[in-house]
């Protein structure tokens, strides 16, 4: 059953790569389906099995490959933290392939689209079910791989291709590092095997401190580890520094956005912080610069969320904010927190992602919010649905979201620490950001009034009078006209073309969106007393945090006041929303441009980072290595008078008198092979780790060189 898990999908993957033309569309959608049931089947039986029978397992399947002391296995670890990850995965991935077979059917590339999709699901399973860190890199390159061909899926759009570019660039910063990171491990403790490395680390933790210009730092060999393994969970996870390709990935399809944002590639930062929780408990400079970053994160795209436009974008720099919430609780030590907020993310994300995609396929793929209004009449069902998403992510009480977002800035005020407070300041803000863009979005789809008017819409034809919209008043004061009869004007009845055709989700899509919904209302309240509940044993050894940190306890008797701040900040961030989307629209344009332009530039700009990165640090390395190729490698080393005529004319005379060695002459070759053997044997001779050659050798290798 175990197994099955991780074939299940490659088979199928394998199947529609190679036989997706046979079989057809309708086979593809059979099989892909099946087979994603199967394995949220499955998961859900090994986490009961695993999780809450606490009976977890560890299956080594082969020897991966055995050098000297290096000896890495191709093994499966399932734990309750494995456990939890593969049921986030799977069901999200479940939903997202049902959510396809209906939003990407009559896209010509269609079963490519699903066999990418399965690849992911493969790669991400791979990840999380690794039981050392050789096998977690493979499937962490897996996932990078995949998420490469769907973010490029629609290759013929320039932007894709560039985003797709830009997020295997940037990976590759972190993917770097985190492959110094496990080599430094092993260089430490000589094994990458979580069992091993876990166990040694509690009594060689203060193993070969770091020496910086002749002088023993504080710092050690397992915090310089730490911090490489987490800027390779930077790259993943979209964390400031390494963020730039999360928000331009929105230029893969809308289900690819979803699953990747919701339950794979951003996740795998976090689960391997989870994941390495025995390691950081005993690195705490490198815990340190994780809160700090994740707080960083969590301010930096609240803030460019204020000023975006694009709808999946404002989802884009959520899903990075809620990022960082998860990595700074992470780094203050309480890794189940930020696994439940994890938990909790996959079902608002997804449906805000999902919910996205139904609207932009209504409206004819349009995905500027300034163009929507009124849709609350047209698209009853995703309106729901975005309000429940909406609801869930600004941590609305008794919604999924609150559960474990208050907590993390609870937890956040309880810990004495700078770095704590730093992070608690940080994270209240960006609560105020959360509610103001997330509210900002509603209102702009579904509850302004129609201001504008499409080109051509006087071409279009319809008789459908529910859809004759007036572009002076709402879409409910004109159902209301207009079951009293009343007469329209002749220059009021432009149709539009996106409301002429807005047909809301249908029933596939409707069925995910309903299941994803019951999980962002009752998720966060059925599994709080499991995942975070003071006392509970539900992670076993599968997280480890150190046996004083009582901050769960002190984060219970906190004054009203904090408790009560993330709601307060929620509702003033709806009401500013409101007040300047509705109520006094000019006044937030006259503001912007008049007052405050220069935050809106800087904020818009995404605080002048692309400026930053390409302008200043790319293209002044760009120079530098222009300039040094033109100083050295076409200047200095053509005139030096040592060669000659210049290097590039000695190498030459060169190659042409070795070149004449080639004589074609057995002799000649034999000659050759005999000095090369005894200056081989010379060398062997004076190493003292081989064994005693006896010197008759050089004497017999000396007498047929001479016979020859």
């Amino acid at each position: 059953m175990y197994l099955a898990l991780l074939t299940l999908p490659l088979i199928t993957f394998v199947c529609i790569s190679l036989f997706g033309r046979l079989i057809g569309p309708r086979g593809t959608i059979v099989l892909s389906l099946v087979s994603s049931i199967s394995c949220c089947l499955i998961s859900f039986a090994i986490f009961y099995e695993v999780a809450l029978c606490r009976c977890p397992c560890q299956i080594t399947y082969a020897s991966y490959f055995h050098s000297g002391l290096f000896d890495a296995n191709w093994g499966f670890l399932f734990d309750t933290l494995t456990a939890v990850m593969c049921v986030v995965v799977t069901l999200i991935s479940c939903l997202v392939v049902l959510y396809s077979c209906s939003y990407m059917i009559e896209d010509p590339h269609f079963i490519r689209f699903i066999s990418y999709l399965k690849l992911f699901t493969v790669a991400m399973l791979m990840l999380v079910t690794a039981d050392n860190y050789i096998q977690l890199f493979v499937g962490w390159e897996g996932v990078g791989l995949a998420s490469f061909l769907l973010i490029s899926f629609w290759f013929t759009r320039l932007q894709a291709s560039k985003a797709a570019i830009q997020a295997m660039l940037l990976n590759r910063v972190g993917d770097i590092a985190l492959a110094l990171g496990i080599i430094c491990l092993f260089f430490c403790y000589k094994t990458t095997s979580y069992q091993v490395l876990f166990t040694c680390v509690v009594d060689f933790y203060n193993l070969a401190p770091l020496q910086i210009a002749g002088y023993i730092s504080q710092w050690t060999l397992l915090d310089f580890s730490c911090v490489l393994l987490f800027i390779g969970a930077m790259g993943k996870s979209g964390q400031f520094g390494l963020h730039a390709w999360l928000p331009n990935a929105m230029n893969a399809p809308t289900p690819v956005s979803a699953l990747l944002h919701a339950a794979t590639m951003v996740t795998a930062g976090v689960f391997l912080l989870a994941r390495t929780s025995p390691l950081l408990e005993f690195a705490p400079y490198a815990t340190v610069i994780i809160a700090v970053i994740g707080a960083i994160t969590t301010i930096f795209a609240g803030t460019i969320g204020l000023v975006q436009n694009d709808f999946k974008s404002i989802i884009a720099y959520s899903t990075c904010s809620q990022l960082g919430y998860m990595i700074t609780i992470c780094g203050l030590s309480n890794y189940n927190v930020g696994i439940f907020h994890l938990f909790n993310h996959a079902f608002f994300k997804a449906l805000l992602f999902l919910t996205a995609g139904a609207v932009i396929h209504a409206l004819a793929n349009e995905q500027d919010v300034r163009k929507f209004a009124g849709l609350q009449q047209v698209l009853i069902f995703s309106y729901t649905a975005l309000l429940i998403g909406t609801l869930a992510l600004v941590g609305t009480p008794f919604l999924t979201g609150f559960y474990s977002k208050d907590v993390i800035l609870e937890l956040a005020y309880a810990k004495y620490s700078v770095a704590a407070h730093f992070s608690y300041l940080l994270t209240c803000f960006s609560v105020f950001t959360t509610s103001y863009y997330s509210f900002r979005l509603l209102f702009l789809c579904f509850h302004t009034n129609i201001n504008y008017t499409l080109p051509n819409s006087s071409s279009l034809k319809t008789t459908d009078s529910k859809l004759l919209l007036n572009p002076k008043i709402s879409f409910l004061s004109h159902k209301l006209k207009q079951k009293n009869n009343l007469a329209y004007n002749s220059k009021y009845t432009n149709i539009y073309k996106q409301y002429a055709n807005a047909a809301d989700a249908d029933w596939v899509m409707g069925i995910v969106l309903f299941i994803l919904a019951i999980g962002s209302v009752y998720a966060g309240w059925f599994f709080k007393p499991m995942f975070i509940g003071l006392g509970s044993d539900f992670w076993n050894n599968s997280i480890f945090i150190k046996p004083n940190n009582g901050v769960m306890i002190e984060a219970e008797f906190l004054p009203q006041v904090v408790k009560l701040l993330p709601l307060i900040l929620t509702i003033l961030g709806g009401f500013v929303a409101y007040f300047f989307t509705i109520i006094w629209v000019s006044g937030a344009y006259r503001i912007a441009s008049q007052y405050f332009f220069n935050v809106y530039l800087f904020l818009n700009q995404r605080w002048f980072y692309d400026k930053l990165l390409n302008e200043i640090i790319a293209y002044n390395g760009y120079k530098i290595g222009f300039d040094f190729n033109k100083i050295f490698d076409k200047g200095l080393l053509e005139l030096l008078p040592m060669f000659g005529k210049g290097l590039p004319k000695f190498l030459k005379s060169v190659y042409i008198k070795l070149g004449t060695t080639q004589s074609g002459l057995i002799y000649h070759y034999a000659t050759i092979m005999i000095i090369a053997a005894m200056c081989g044997l010379t060398m062997l001779c004076f190493t003292d780790n081989v064994l005693f050659i006896d010197f008759r050798i050089f004497v017999l290798m000396v007498a047929c060189l001479l016979i020859i």
